[in-house]
């Protein structure tokens, strides 16, 4: 390899109103947002492979690792429909210090969880809990709580 890979600087998602998204996260986390970017021409269009773009974006700072908010306003594109199951779908995991802390907070802030935490009693990761919840675009997100 002639190169060192050196961790993961981002995660895009592609959102439907990104200050509704940029609101939302800051609201959930007590994130911070950067600065609101705007992309367009035959470059952009041509690195992110969709004709004509125009498009904003923005990140959120999360310990070392960001994520990114884009919202395309040439193409718009269709609403996010991936069953966790579709080959594509993805997720963002969020670790936790207390997990049941962290549902209680985010259900007080509008966070729908499908199921309570659920603990993992076998193998290497005994000990760690998870729970799913969803965006306002329907984008699945995780907490996780590794074993205390």
């Amino acid at each position: 390899m002639t190169f060192i890979l050196e961790g993961v600087h981002h995660v895009g998602i592609t959102v439907r109103d990104l200050e509704r998204s940029r609101d939302w996260y800051t609201r959930m986390f007590d994130l911070t947002p950067d600065a609101i970017n705007h992309g367009s021409g035959p470059e952009l269009a041509q690195g992110v492979q969709v004709t004509d773009a125009e498009l904003t974006f923005s990140m959120l700072r999360i310990g070392s690792t960001r994520i990114e908010f884009l919202e395309y306003q040439v193409p718009v594109g269709d609403d996010f429909d991936r069953r966790n199951c579709d080959v594509g779908a993805t997720h963002v995991c969020f670790e936790v210090d207390d997990i049941e802390g962290a549902v209680a907070d985010l259900t007080a802030k509008g966070a729908v969880f499908s199921s309570s935490p659920i603990e993992i009693t076998e193998g290497h990761l005994t000990g760690s809990k998870w729970a799913y919840f969803r965006d306002p675009d329907g984008i699945q997100l995780e907490i996780w709580q590794s074993p205390r």
